[in-house]
């Protein structure tokens, strides 16, 4: 009995650290692509994507940041809170909403996120979601070279490198060069998730809508 040929797939997953339905994105992409696991050869790849470019490096109150961007209520913002929180569990993520209380810089997460994506198969994928936990579940700033550093020794990466870059400006054009793209390509909201550099899926959607697109774009459609 012959081995089905698995379908190669590219998947670029534009996002930011600081996004939570970010995280919700990923993990029901990733529980849809287990479900085709037999049928499909997915390449991940972690594009940037900044939702507070100009954030100062301390970062600011989320509550504050919220009414001033989105013109949040204190009731609006919780019932939010909530919804995330309820959506994170369904999808196995634990939100820890009293934890994180500020909104940070996330531009030095988007350098090292390039340099892991460098460094060996799966390096990229476990620095993002180490620094999902790290900011929604553990409440870190996702801006500290402290956290940052820490985190890609955490997952693999040669710490001292990490720290070396996180000190220089190294990978910056880099990075603004594919945000800029992205923008560019009209992405102006995230988690954006684009199959084979021309289907776009837009939002933290559930594990079916990813599943049946997947499905969809294998079978040529």
């Amino acid at each position: 009995m012959s081995t089905p040929t698995l379908i190669p797939m590219k998947i670029d997953f534009v996002s930011d650290v600081s996004c939570p339905w970010c995280v919700i994105g990923l993990k029901s992409l990733e529980d849809a692509l287990g479900r085709v696991a037999g049928e499909v050869q997915a390449e991940l790849h972690f594009q940037p994507f900044e939702l507070n470019p100009q954030m100062p490096a301390e970062g600011q109150d989320i509550g504050e940041h919220l009414a001033e961007k989105y013109g949040s209520t204190p009731e609006q913002s919780l019932r939010n809170r909530e919804m995330i929180r309820a959506r994170g569990q369904d999808v196995g993520f634990t939100f820890s909403m009293d934890k994180r209380s500020r909104i940070y810089n996330t531009f030095d997460a988007h350098r090292l996120l390039h340099w892991a994506a460098e460094e060996g198969e799966g390096r990229q994928r476990a620095l993002k979601e180490a620094l999902f936990k790290a900011y929604f579940t553990d409440g870190e700033s996702p801006g500290s070279h402290e956290v940052l550093a820490r985190l890609a020794g955490e997952v693999g990466l040669d710490m001292a490198r990490a720290k070396a870059i996180l000190a220089s400006d190294e990978y910056a054009d880099a990075v603004r060069e594919r945000e800029q793209f992205y923008l560019q390509q009209g992405i102006h909201a995230v988690p954006a998730v684009i199959i084979n550099d021309k289907h776009l899926i837009s939002g933290g959607q559930p594990a079916e809508v990813f599943e049946q697109a997947l499905r969809q774009i294998a079978a040529g459609g």
